[in-house]
């Protein structure tokens, strides 16, 4: 009888969204890039199984007149995650997020963000709770962007998100966990799982989003803006991997002073 070949490090530990499965823990978007190609090679390059969709500037098939996404990346590939980037009050963002159902065939899952700031682009927190209430009670499966704050993350989680995605920066800022702390006490605390998205600049900020205990990163300009998508994409995908087993193997304590790593206790002379 032949065996099956084992589980691979990603099989082992999946990440579980809405329970479903997925075995990156890397979800990217679609915007900026030159065009659908590269969009293609990087998400591609990325292993990104979750794919977010920004449906008030894609399109997904509301104009039969222009390039449609889904013809690059099949909804039978990818999890499609449709989101109301661009919305700034809480009736836009629910609408946003019926109009993708309708677009979608029923698809629920989706990427719930208001805005508050055009400068900084930081979340509405009133308007993103009131949403999400409205979306969730409507059956909707809410992934929601927050800020880093444990107390607003706790009530999101209370009202039924599946997700919650707290920012390390403000969004296409590059700048990395600014907050690590926060973001801890989040993860420590969540029942659901907890995603960074926004700020990150580059494949190190991923890995220290990943050994702070993140369930994974969404993440797009720092790989669209990139001087190669497709090598970021591909980086990306090695620093989440690698933040999560050593996430899951425990960093050794920190010290103030040396340890040497061959001791001297048994040795031969």
């Amino acid at each position: 009888m032949t065996q099956a070949p084992p589980a691979t490090e990603s099989q082992a530990d999946p990440l579980i969204i809405a329970g479903r499965s997925y075995s990156s823990r890397l979800l990217v978007g679609t915007g900026k890039y030159r065009d659908f190609d590269e969009t293609s090679m990087a998400i591609q390059a990325s292993g990104a199984e979750i794919v977010t969709v920004a449906i008030r500037r894609t399109n997904i098939g509301q104009d039969p007149n222009e390039p449609n996404l889904l013809d690059v990346l099949p909804p039978d590939r990818y999890t499609l995650l449709p989101n109301t980037a661009g919305c700034y009050t809480a009736d836009d963002a629910v609408r946003t997020c019926r109009l993708a159902r309708e677009l979608l065939n029923g698809h629920d899952l989706v990427k719930l963000e208001v805005l508050g700031d055009e400068k900084t682009l930081f979340p509405d927190v009133l308007a993103t709770l009131g949403a999400a209430e409205t979306l969730v009670a409507d059956g909707f499966k809410v992934m929601v962007y927050t800020n880093d704050d444990p107390i607003l993350a706790r009530r999101l989680e209370e009202v039924g998100c599946v997700a919650v995605m707290p920012l390390a920066a403000p969004i296409g800022s590059g700048l990395g966990i600014r907050n690590p702390y926060n973001i801890l006490e989040i993860v420590e605390n969540a029942k659901v799982p907890v995603l960074v998205d926004a700020g990150v600049g580059t494949a190190s900020d991923a890995a220290v989003a990943m050994e702070l205990g993140c369930d994974g990163v969404l993440m797009n300009t720092a790989i669209a803006a990139a001087r190669d998508p497709v090598l970021m994409a591909s980086a990306m995908r090695k620093g989440i991997e690698a933040g999560r087993e050593a996430f899951r193997a425990g960093r050794m304590p920190r010290k103030r002073y040396a340890s040497a790593s061959s001791p001297l206790d048994g040795t031969f002379f």
